[in-house]
Formats: structure tokens, sequence, C-alpha cells
């Protein structure tokens, strides 16, 4: 388990449209820019291995501006593939605010981190009180129904609340603004009730785009 003391101020930004990280959950993400492929150098040379997630904000002329909170994840697996790309597993260790970004060398950005509203995502798996399990699950089924999808329903079954739920909130093919609503939810419960009012509005047929509205 982290701790404070494992949060470095300044870390590398991979800014990735629509990828959500969430703390304890696993980002699956493939490697082939040189500029990102010379951030993964860098961070394995680093104590802490620990790449920033953060979102560009949509509808800008170009992807500079960034999403005020992130999530930082470790590198807990990699494989370089023959012809010099990487498969990286990210785990996610905290949500953090961004600074300021930060001048360098480097081909790729960086920011500094205030970790300070998010101490809670260093401790153990959050627990949903309020959530109705049965519920979720058939209105998900209603969900995957509407938009052609399959799934292995016996894993989800098997899931914890929280991986459950952060799976989920990752997996779904949701707009990025919809992501960020949820990595910047203050609690598991907050989480799961916008997961719920965004595939209950999809349910009814109304406009992704429009469903956080």
């Amino acid at each position: 388990m982290f701790k404070s003391a494992d949060l470095p101020d300044v870390l590398p930004v991979f800014p990735l449209p629509g990828a959500l990280l969430l703390p304890r959950a696993r980002l699956p993400l493939h490697i082939f820019e040189p500029r990102y492929l010379a951030m993964l150098d860098d961070v394995l040379k680093g104590p802490s291995r620990q790449i920033a997630m953060v979102q560009p904000v949509p509808n800008q002329a170009d992807d500079s501006v960034l999403h005020g909170v992130g999530c930082a994840g470790r590198v807990t697996h990699f494989t370089e593939t023959e012809d010099g790309r990487y498969m990286v597993t990210l785990t996610g260790v905290s949500r953090f605010r961004v600074v300021k970004e930060v001048s360098g060398f480097q081909p790729y950005r960086r920011c500094r981190a205030d970790w300070g509203d998010f101490a809670r995502d260093l401790g153990p798996a959050e627990h949903d009180d309020q959530f109705q399990r049965e519920g979720f699950l058939t209105l998900l089924q209603r969900y995957f129904e509407a938009q052609s999808l399959s799934t292995d329903w016996d894993n989800l079954q098997e899931a914890d609340n929280e991986l459950l739920i952060n799976s989920l909130s990752m997996l779904l093919d949701l707009p990025p603004e919809d992501k960020q609503a949820l990595l910047e939810a203050s609690s598991l419960q907050e989480r799961r009730e916008t997961l719920v009012t965004l595939m209950e509005y999809s349910v009814r047929g109304g406009n992704v785009e429009d469903r956080m509205q």
C-alpha cells in the first residue's frame, strides 16, 4: 500500500482523451509514440514508476489544455514487442490536482501535483453502503443489451463492489466529460450514482452527448 511519502511532486503526463484510471484499478496502455517511449524509459529508471493520466479538455484547438484532476498510476507490468512498442499495465495509486505544468528538456509533458484532497485514495478499498447490487446488475444488463454489448457475467457477479463500479467506469464507452465526472466523484457511492444516471439515460434513448447536462 502506498503512503503519502511515495507520491512525487512532479509527474510525467500521458494526456489521453477518454482514458480513465482510478485508484487500485488497472489500465492497459499501448505505447508507441517516440515521446511516450522516452517517457516510459525515464519512468522505469525512477523509484516511483508513476505516470499521470490526465484528460485534455475537449473542444479545444489542440490538447494543450488539461483537466484539473488526474490519477497517477504505477507501472506494474510491461512487455516490449519486436518492433519496439510497449504493452503497459498501470495500477491506480491516487488522484491529484494539477497545480501547473513544468517545463524541461523532456519531449513529454510533466505537471506538479497536489495530492491533498485525495488522501482517501491511499487507503483500503472503498465501500458503498447504499449499493443495491441486484438492481444495479439488472440495469447494467439492460444497458449492455441497448448497446449490443456482451460480457462475462460470471466475473461481474464475483467482482467486489469497488472493482465492479470502478472497472465499469473505466471500460464503458462514455464521452470524455462523463469519464471526467466519474474520476472526480468524491466517493464510491457518488461514482456509482453517476454511473447509474449515465446508464439510465442511455437506456431511455437519450443523446449520449447530453446525458450529463
